[in-house]
């Protein structure tokens, strides 16, 4: 069976590393076929909005997405792209693998967590205004129904991946009645999974805990703030945003994202690095079912990593787009 998926290919750097993990994908014998949509500054100049509403409706009618980076134009009244089409889509988990990969020099080795961010609540509601002038007011919205339904999500992720503990991330003793609220819920839903280990930490604690060893932690789940950084030291941790694939899910649609930005210094030169679109797309094909092509794609991409040939110049390599994506491909031919 072939499955329909909406590609949205992005700007600057996008369409060079959504061509590759093309590439890499029909190599690998995935079974699917593309629906384009535009999202970005080339949505913009085609219809005044670098979300239109033609994309959503593409997602909302085949429900899976891949999108490669897409710049919302700053300063010009535009939301940004991503929160817009997490909240149409009710895209409620951010999910974000971590993982150490073969012969990336980084200060940490076996490093091999989730990190599942609140999607659609706190500050990144969109509730801001002007008080008085000079005087901003931004409104950090948590309700118990979004808490219970991401926690009960990692908890989930947990029992079905193989995982043994759940890390809830919190700042109660400075927010009591928001934090409060969500670390109580937190509370209640881990009484559900009595066989997973559960633990509650302040988020500055966190980030020094992840700092000093990030290899105890195994799922960690979070608001909406907390775990936009969060989620980008962890990726830091394994060798960057160019390597840490990334997907954002709802209970009826799903959108698979490069999380690094388009990069317009040096779009059109070749130089992009597609790991981090191309292990989003092997995310997208377990979603769908297709779990022995994204296990060759993952598996093709630790064997290139070792290899090290072909590699593009930020992973310490002299190669470009091309030839990374040639050395992907061939390793596919290996498994």
């Amino acid at each position: 069976m072939i499955t329909p998926v909406v590609l949205i290919p992005g700007d600057g750097i996008g369409p060079e590393v959504t061509a590759s993990m093309c590439e890499v994908l029909r190599a690998g014998g995935a079974r699917v076929s593309w629906v384009e949509a535009c999202a970005g500054l080339d949505a913009v100049e085609r219809f005044s909005d670098p979300l239109p509403a033609a994309t959503l409706d593409l997602a909302r009618r085949y429900r899976v997405a891949l999108k490669g980076p897409c710049t919302t134009p700053v300063g010009k009244g535009f939301r940004s792209i991503n929160v817009r089409m997490r909240q149409e889509l009710a895209l409620y988990a951010s999910v974000r693998p971590v993982q150490s990969l073969p012969a990336v020099k980084v200060p940490y080795n076996h490093v091999d967590l989730v990190v599942v961010r609140e999607n659609t609540e706190g500050l990144y509601s969109g509730q801001e205004h002007f008080v008085v002038p000079g005087v901003v007011e931004s409104l950090r919205i948590i309700t118990r129904g979004a808490c219970e339904r991401i926690v009960r999500y990692a908890f989930e992720l947990a029992r079905h991946g193989g995982r043994r503990r759940v890390t809830f991330c919190h700042k109660a003793e400075v927010m009591p009645l928001s934090d409060g609220l969500f670390l109580e819920t937190a509370r209640a839903v881990a009484d559900d999974y009595p066989f997973l280990e559960f633990e509650e930490i302040p988020v500055d604690k966190l980030c020094m805990q992840l700092a000093l060893d990030p290899t105890r932690y195994d799922v960690l789940v979070m608001e909406n703030l907390f775990g936009d950084v969060l989620s980008d030291l962890c990726a830091g941790l394994v060798g960057g945003l160019g390597l840490v694939p990334g997907a954002n899910i709802g209970a009826r649609y799903a959108v698979f994202e490069a999380v690094h930005g388009s990069a317009p210094d040096i779009a059109g030169k070749g130089l992009a690095n597609p790991i981090a679109l191309i292990r989003s797309a092997a995310m997208m094909l377990e979603h769908i079912g297709q779990r022995d092509v994204a296990r060759r794609i993952e598996t093709s991409v630790r064997r290139t990593l070792e290899s090290g040939l072909g590699l593009t110049r930020d992973l310490g390599g002299e190669g470009n787009t091309a030839t990374l994506t040639e050395r992907l491909i061939a390793n596919l031919a290996g498994d």
